[in-house]
């Protein structure tokens, strides 16, 4: 029988419980890539001339829980940060918004940090977001959010998961160009997304994650024997 992404996708949320559902990027050279365009208006522009339909790149991962849209890289202006990561400006485009002057102001970011940070070195002509079920074709890189107890069990089918310091979305950067990510969030992000408080974010590279979870079946199973014996000793304890 033919795994399907839905397979996959289906697997993932039950082995770990996910509250949300896996998230299909798909970049595209193509303008009109397929999918319905990204309907919300676009935002008045600010003094410097930013401008969106959502305040950040990482709100549309919010927008792809219940439907498949293609994005612009004009969708995607509001948030400086994000326009660079995803290849749609330089750091010379950005260096002068006032988006990024804040986050240099109250000492948010570094040079330093600055020179860390992973970003997508080729633009696209569109980005496809989507629940992971209903991706028409491979997908670049699947983002999850996750509870810390779900990416302890992911980690340990990935063995070559990094940790991804802020900006948070330039986890999918990293597993773009083939290296899986987690990120604890950043409070740019958090904010702009609601994320609660105890989510956690990976990103995925497409290819390698029907590999990752089949070794996930074997590591919840024995997660699972490991609690039971845990709980079993435990009962030794009579005073706790």
């Amino acid at each position: 029988m033919t795994t399907t992404w839905r397979d996959v996708s289906d697997t993932l949320s039950d082995t770990l419980g996910l509250e949300h559902h896996p998230i299909a990027l798909t970049f595209s050279d193509e303008a009109d890539p397929g999918a319905p365009h990204f309907e919300k208006p676009m935002s008045e522009p600010t003094p410097d001339g930013r401008a969106g339909r959502v305040p950040a790149s990482c709100v549309f991962w919010m927008e792809a829980d219940t439907a498949t849209f293609a994005t612009a890289p004009e969708d995607h202006g509001n948030c400086s940060v994000g326009r660079w990561v995803h290849g749609f400006a330089t750091l010379d485009d950005i260096a002068g918004a006032a988006d990024v002057g804040a986050l240099f102001e109250v000492g948010w970011v570094t040079s330093d940090d600055v020179a860390a940070v992973h970003v997508i070195p080729k633009p696209s002509a569109s980005i496809v977001y989507g629940p992971l079920a209903d991706t028409a074709g491979d997908p670049d890189v699947v983002v999850l959010r996750l509870k810390p107890s779900q990416m302890m069990q992911l980690s340990d089918a990935i063995p070559t998961l990094e940790y991804s310091r802020k900006p948070q979305c330039q986890i999918v950067a990293r597993a773009k160009a083939g290296q899986a990510a987690l990120s604890m969030g950043c409070a740019l992000s958090r904010e702009r997304t609601g994320m609660a408080p105890d989510e956690l974010t990976c990103a995925i590279p497409g290819r390698d994650l029907a590999g990752i979870v089949e070794r996930l079946g074997a590591v919840t199973s024995a997660d699972r024997a490991v609690r039971e014996y845990a709980a079993a000793d435990e009962s030794r304890f009579s005073h706790r």
